[in-house]
């Protein structure tokens, strides 16, 4: 067996695994009432068992528990479709759990695929002072324009280029610098939110080895991060409000925008636009601050 073919199967192992811990979790979180199921007694566990999920989904009980096991068997639609069923699962859980159990798709191992800075740039840059940046599927930063520096940089970094790649990482610095919770007006929700919207964004990557490391690495320097991240909470990305407050400029309510590059699967554009006028007001102040940090967008 070559080293691909020996990574390959430890990813594809990996995957199963995350797949039944996802499934028991959820399993636990239905009511058996809801589906007509008489509980006696005391249970060891809340929720559905799983010979009642596997009859209320009809298939057979050994083979459920083999898919919980994260054993290597053939999944069909048709049952994945009626799984998802029972636990209630919404659009961006179904697309989860048949990532895990189909195996598709799985990248190229250890692969991000994103576009180079200054293929992206302009496009940036004209969205003028909303602060807009291009993040890859696992929350790397790729490149943003000035005031999505100026906004969401701490103040007292001058050097983003020298920092540790954990430090350009979205999701690493919403739970680990105190910045971020001054930024966040409603820091608590944002970050549950986000541990949700990083799941479902990075979960072609679920068992690759660098992408544990990090989620575990997550978990020590965060009890936040550990303690969501445990709840399987997914979610697509959607336009919405967002409070923010900056040590200069003060509050600003903004409309935060994804969207999609086709040339460039691995990667989202978030924009962030100024709709109240006290804001669009402070965005252009926040544009004329000058730059003390050495960014990536300079040429």
């Amino acid at each position: 067996m070559t080293k691909y073919h020996s990574e390959l199967e430890k990813l594809e192992t990996a995957r199963r695994q995350a797949l039944g811990a996802f499934l028991r979790q959820r399993r636990e979180k239905v009511k058996p009432e809801d589906f007509g199921v008489l509980v006696t007694g005391r249970r060891r566990t809340p929720g559905l068992r799983r010979e009642e999920l596997a009859q209320i989904a009809g298939v057979s009980v050994s083979w459920y528990t083999w898919l919980e096991q994260g054993r290597p068997i053939s999944v069909s639609d048709e049952v994945l479709n009626s799984i998802a069923t029972v636990l209630v699962f919404d659009k961006a859980e179904k697309d989860y759990l048949f990532e895990l159990a189909k195996n598709q798709p799985i990248p190229e191992l250890g692969k991000l695929n994103h576009p180079k800075r200054e293929d992206v740039q302009a496009i940036l840059d004209s969205f003028g002072d909303n602060p807009a940046y291009i993040i890859d599927s696992c929350w790397n930063l790729v490149a943003g324009n000035q005031n999505a520096y100026k906004l969401f940089v701490s103040p007292n970094i001058t050097s983003y280029d020298t920092l540790p790649w954990q430090e350009k990482n979205l999701i690493w610095t919403m739970f680990t610098n105190p910045y971020q919770k001054e930024l966040m007006v409603e820091w608590q929700a944002e970050a549950r939110r986000s541990v949700a919207l990083f799941r479902y964004s990075s979960r072609s990557y679920v068992g690759e080895n660098w992408y544990n490391e990090f989620i575990e690495q997550l978990k020590i320097v965060s009890t936040d991060f550990g303690e969501w991240w445990q709840n399987y909470d997914i979610e697509p990305p959607k336009s919405k409000h967002k409070k923010l407050y900056h040590p200069i400029v003060g509050n600003l309510t903004l409309d935060v925008t994804t969207l999609l590059l086709p040339a460039y699967p691995d990667t989202q554009l978030v924009v962030y636009l100024g709709i109240e006028k006290e804001t669009i007001v402070k965005l252009t102040e926040l544009s004329k601050i000058p730059n003390n940090t050495e960014t990536i967008t300079k040429s």
